[in-house]
């Protein structure tokens, strides 16, 4: 089975007004320029009394060697969403106003490929490779793929941020 290390959890939260489908693709545009390939696992709309509650779960992967690969796994779950009628410039809009929360996990895997997964005696030399061998590179994976979780989570609250100021 591939290792994998959880590097990075993080959250976005926001509560008020914002473009759910600018947003939406925003992010997933932001995951596919950095290289990876998005899969959505889960999306579900519900109506409820107070608005739309929508749940969706992401897994983005970059391949980075045959031995490492980047993962990075957004949870989004947005509460009470509603459509909303915002004026920019003497021009109607519409927005959508609710709670927005996203946990953002980053994980390193290593050996995904399963190459050193045959018997107890490569799986035993796979951990002296990676304690002692390539130390050096796994911290610097490990830095990168933080990096890179913390700039989405980042650009997300930015995106979020320019577009609650159309109140």
């Amino acid at each position: 089975m591939a290792e994998r290390d959880t590097i990075f959890s993080g959250k976005i939260k926001h509560t008020g007004i914002f473009d759910y489908k600018e947003f939406y693709r925003f992010c997933y545009t932001w995951l596919v320029d950095q290289g990876y390939l998005l899969t959505e696992k889960t999306y579900s709309e519900k109506i409820q009394p107070n608005g739309k509650e929508v749940e969706i779960e992401w897994e983005a992967r970059r391949k980075i060697s045959d031995y490492f690969r980047f993962v990075i796994k957004a949870k989004w779950r947005i509460l009470g969403m509603t459509t909303v009628e915002v004026e920019e410039n003497g021009k109607k809009l519409k927005m959508n106003k609710g709670q927005t929360e996203i946990k953002v996990d980053a994980v390193l895997e290593k050996d995904y490929e399963h190459r050193w997964e045959n018997n107890a005696f490569t799986k035993f030399l796979r951990g002296l490779y990676d304690r002692y061998i390539i130390r050096g590179r796994i911290d610097y994976y490990e830095g990168r793929i933080f990096t890179e979780a913390d700039e989405f989570i980042a650009q997300a609250k930015a995106f979020l941020a320019i577009e609650g100021m159309h109140t």
